[in-house]
């Protein structure tokens, strides 16, 4: 494991024996490519390096270790989902819900890095101006700042945890996910209404459940949060900007 990372004048610029010339920007589009491909066990620099015809020990020129890769991984992720998003230009709740909308589509878009990073603090670039505008779309509804902050951690862990369990989901192989899915009208339709009443009673709705809950969780936690922001003028409202 490298100490540290390689000032960029020192890294290498001549091109890989596949003609890739390397920096960051081109090992986590590599990266993001295999994990999505092979799934967590790509995320290697053997794979890495033979994807991009170096010798592996060149990606600690760029990268701490593997952790710090899918650290930018993820922030890539991130950069992307959120490019062109003006909160400023909404209002508070309708900015929250296009972030959540945004945040949820790109890891389900990239379902095998979602298991291994929606839970992760990236502290990049692109996580940073997410943080920033995700607290001040809350601070702009009126909330303190302390109330902000644990709204903020409220609202995208909610976020993240629905992303990563849709993302779950899609990872699985297809004949699981239909089985799952299936189940809701198979065998829960066929329990006993004397063991489980409850499930009898309502058993017509419950192929509800092999769908995503995240929309529905999403307008529960945003009417909440509505409904909790202090009235505009109230003592120890936030400022906004």
């Amino acid at each position: 494991m490298a100490e540290g990372r390689i000032p960029a004048e020192r890294r290498r610029r001549k091109p890989t024996k596949t003609g890739v010339l390397l920096s960051e920007e081109t090992i986590v589009e590599c990266a993001l490519r295999l994990v999505g491909q092979h799934g967590p066990d790509a995320l290697s620099v053997r794979r890495l390096g033979a994807a991009l015809g170096c010798d592996p020990s060149a990606l600690y020129r760029y990268f701490h270790n593997t952790d710090d890769l899918l650290l930018a991984v993820a922030d890539r992720i991130i950069g992307e989902s959120m490019a062109g998003f003006e909160p400023d230009r909404m209002p508070w709740r309708d900015g929250l819900r296009e972030m959540a909308l945004r945040i949820h589509r790109g890891y389900r878009e990239h379902p095998r890095v979602a298991a291994l990073a929606a839970y992760r603090v990236t502290r990049r670039a692109n996580e940073f101006r997410s943080v920033e505008a995700g607290i001040g779309l809350l601070r702009r509804a009126g909330f303190g700042d302390e109330d902000a902050v644990r709204h903020y951690s409220a609202f995208v862990d909610t976020v993240l945890g629905h992303a990563a369990l849709d993302a779950a989901h899609l990872a699985l192989p297809p004949e699981r996910r239909a089985a799952d899915d299936r189940a809701w009208e198979g065998e829960y339709a066929r329990l006993s209404p004397q063991e489980h009443p409850q499930l009898a009673a309502v058993r017509r709705h419950l192929p509800l459940m092999a769908g995503s809950s995240f929309a529905a969780a999403l307008d529960l936690l945003l009417s909440a949060l509505e409904a909790a922001a202090p009235p505009p003028g109230a003592a120890g409202a936030g400022t906004g900007r």
